[in-house]
């Protein structure tokens, strides 16, 4: 089932999320709906904040990079590859220079930032059946896993901006709040208070 994706403005975006466990209601009808929602958006990353819910869940497919020319081969091909459901997740380390990409985000349509992160993160994180994992990850996948990761901590892309950047954006971010904005997928507004 597709859910609608909350947009920017909405409080649950900004929550510190928390950690669930095994006799969580029908996570595996949830990852579903979180896997098909996302495609249906054209997204590469998801968060359960981005649908409502303040736990800690998020998943990553970055396959839509694969075909990226400007990347290595064996980066097209990690890329690819790479489809992952990251549950308690908690990043350890960030290391490595800090870089510039352009950034989006399925709650934020339409605004797109160069974003500076690390290039390497370590991660300890559960898979949808509770097995720990460990995993160090750089370049674009870190980068998609550190996004995604900031939505489960409370922090949007946007964040990272500098003031002036922040404030040459205020009035289209309020737009999206507000659902003044044309987009192909379901959202909800939070100044508008229904899915559209």
């Amino acid at each position: 089932m597709i859910l609608p994706i909350v947009a920017y403005g909405d409080p649950v975006l900004r929550k510190k999320s928390t950690d669930i466990d095994k006799n969580y209601p029908k996570l595996d009808n949830l990852l579903d709906n979180m896997w098909e929602t996302m495609y249906n958006a054209n997204g590469v990353g998801l968060a359960a904040p981005q649908i409502g819910l303040s736990i800690r869940l998020f998943l990553v497919d970055t396959s839509p990079f694969a075909d990226d020319e400007e990347l290595s081969e064996e980066e097209q091909k990690s890329l690819g590859s790479f489809k992952k459901a990251f549950l308690n997740a908690k990043i350890s380390e960030e290391t490595g220079e800090e870089w510039a990409f352009n950034e989006g985000c399925l709650s934020i349509p339409d605004v797109r930032e160069d974003i500076k992160r690390k290039d390497t993160i370590t991660i300890t994180y559960q898979d949808e059946n509770f097995k720990p994992h460990t995993e160090t990850y750089d370049g674009l996948l870190a980068r998609v896993i550190q996004h995604e990761y900031d939505h489960i901590e409370g922090i949007l892309f946007t964040d990272k901006l500098s003031t002036l950047k922040k404030r040459l954006l205020k009035g289209r971010l309020k737009n999206i709040a507000q659902g003044k904005i044309q987009v192909d997928y379901r959202m909800r507004f939070p100044e508008m208070k229904k899915a559209r």
